[in-house]
């Protein structure tokens, strides 16, 4: 989570970079132009949006000055200062979206499943971009929309391929394990220890990936549209089909939606995933011996702890003081929703109780499961272990039982604080979105005019890299698990992203396009993404298992598809 204390760095760049306005400004004589030429001197007398040239009266001087947005933030003339507002609009728009994450990722763990989880959670997880084009586009002039629509398409493009190759490919090659045996608590060491190989090192996912994989191959049906669109020459009949295109692009939407509510199996798995981390992180260091592994004493002694009647079974309510005591509540899981997962995952029999077997086993899988994703600190870990002694041990497993009253006041005011808080990390990462996007598309457009370089090569990569940055590393952190459960959750989390990304970039590029009346031609980004979604898509759909060289060739997807975009618009003309 967020933490403001230690983060004053955003705020100190919005400082600087507003103090560069006094300087960033200065009038530009003509004598520098004389001494050194850019090669843009036929321009000089030509409008342009970004600068503005004074004629003074009486005198063979021009001073050229640009215009600050909103009257405050910087503004420049110069390739490295558009550069640099460049890289900082990107940083604070990344810090943006972190809060935007963080805030929904605390909602949807305090709400659960239901409509918030279905509807509103998946869209603000792709929030930033949306706020970046629909926003920006609407209030743009009739000079710019045009730029910031394709911009628009760029982004959608852009992000989509990097999650389909650089980040799906992250998560098969640090999530493969050996796959000539069951990814399970009992031969993870073994399978580490086998010598790599391209064929039989890899991943496996459950079927439930590849249903997810499937839904996410629906969103190309309004990108099919659009792309049959331009054989049409008819604007009235384009028009036509870009409201068809948005009219379907909204009911995938909202029928996206509708099925997570009446078959959540979607957001259980997404809210699985954040409880998991929060158990295992809580019972690793209490819970195992001093080489890392589940102590099954331990784990017994709890079990006996737990077992109030003494009756040989741990029921729902005896499994709640467990929940309670490691604090579920402290990051916004609901205690109910847990509760439930864990005599759902422990409960072999059916019965609605845990035996003693089955309490050991779910909990040792699990512990397992965390020591495997906290491999590389396994020194740090022992030497916390080792100095801990059976006292410690015996104090902390009564901790985890601890009362209930107490737990729940607690948990009450922990509540309210979440919902500030992830009240406040939204709209304090929405008014920055909305401040920051167009700036940010100006500068993206003014270094790219400067450097003679296609502006939506920059919103392509530099863009969405930016945005993605934080949910890629947590991807890769949850497929080091190298577990079928970690990876099938942390793809489907990524096929889940693909198709909220398609069809919200494709509404608010398809709302700019029907309200303003554009002139549009983003065929060479429609085709890019389509060729990747459907390899990609087809691929996972109907395969279960992915060998570590999918990985390699996934990864070369990326420069590939930059390297067809170009193609298609420097030399087709498309785009």
């Amino acid at each position: 989570m967020v933490n403001f204390a230690s983060s004053p760095a955003p705020f100190t760049i919005l400082f600087l970079i507003t103090a560069t306005h006094f300087y960033s400004s200065r009038a530009i004589r003509d004598g520098f132009f004389d001494l050194v030429s850019d090669g843009m001197d036929h321009h000089r007398n030509q409008k342009d949006q970004y600068f503005k040239i004074l004629q003074q009266p009486g005198e063979l001087s021009r001073s050229v000055t640009c215009e600050p947005k909103y009257g405050f933030l910087p503004c420049t003339t110069d390739v490295w200062g558009h550069l640099f507002l460049m890289v900082v609009y990107q940083y604070l728009l990344a810090l943006a979206e972190s809060y935007i994450s963080s805030g929904s990722n605390l909602f949807f763990e305090m709400f659960g499943t239901g409509i918030f989880g279905a509807g509103l959670f998946p869209i603000l997880g792709i929030f930033p971009q949306l706020v970046l084009v629909l926003v920006t586009g609407l209030s743009a002039s009739e000079d710019t929309v045009g730029s910031v629509a394709a911009m628009g398409m760029g982004i959608l493009a852009g992000t989509t391929i990097l999650n389909l190759t650089i980040i799906w490919s992250s998560v098969v090659a640090f999530g493969s394990y050996n796959l000539t045996e069951d990814s399970t608590e009992s031969d993870w060491e073994s399978s580490i220890s086998k010598p790599f190989s391209l064929t039989r090192s890899g991943v496996k996912t459950d079927k439930e990936t590849k249903v997810t994989a499937k839904i996410m191959m629906l969103s190309m049906i309004p990108f099919i549209l659009l792309l049959l669109s331009e054989l049409l020459n008819s604007p009235s009949a384009t028009r036509i089909i870009v409201l068809i295109s948005l009219i379907i692009t909204v009911i995938l939407l909202i029928s996206y939606t509708t099925y997570q509510v009446f078959q959540p199996w979607i957001q259980k798995r997404r809210l699985e995933y954040l409880m998991r981390r929060h158990l295992q992180k809580k019972l690793l260091p209490v819970l195992c011996n001093r080489d890392g592994k589940p102590s099954v004493a331990k784990i017994s002694k709890l079990f006996n702890k737990l077992d109030r009647n003494k009756n040989g079974q741990v029921s729902a309510d005896e499994l709640r003081s467990l929940i309670l005591g490691v604090q579920i509540e402290e990051v916004g899981l609901r205690e109910d929703d847990c509760v439930s997962h864990v005599m759902e995952e422990f409960d072999i029999s059916g019965d609605s109780t845990l035996s003693k077997d089955e309490f050991i086993h779910g909990l040792s899988k699990w512990l397992n499961e965390a020591n495997d994703q906290s491999v590389n600190n396994q020194v740090q870990n022992k030497t916390k272990v080792n100095s801990s002694d059976s006292k410690e041990s015996t104090e902390e497993q009564q901790r985890l039982v601890a009362k209930e009253n107490q737990s729940k006041k607690d948990a009450e005011k922990c509540a309210w604080w979440n919902y500030t808080k992830a009240t406040f990390l939204i709209l304090l990462g929405t008014a920055l979105t909305v401040i920051l996007g167009s700036p940010l598309l100006q500068a993206v457009q003014a270094f790219a005019t400067a450097v003679n370089v296609p502006s939506f090569l920059v919103s392509y990569f530099i863009i969405p890299l930016a945005l993605s940055f934080r949910q890629a590393y947590r991807h890769i952190v949850s497929a080091a698990e190298k577990t079928e459960k970690s990876v099938s959750l942390t793809l489907s989390e990524i096929y889940g992203a693909v198709f909220m990304n398609n069809v919200m970039g494709l509404v608010s590029f398809l709302v700019l396009v029907y309200v303003r009346n554009l002139a549009w031609d983003v065929s060479a980004e429609i085709l890019t993404v389509l060729i990747t979604c459907i390899g990609v898509g087809v691929t996972a759909s109907f395969s279960s298992q992915f060998p570590f060289w999918t990985s390699v060739i996934t990864y070369m997807l990326y420069p590939l598809s930059l390297a067809f975009l170009y193609v298609l618009t420097a030399f087709w003309g498309l785009g």
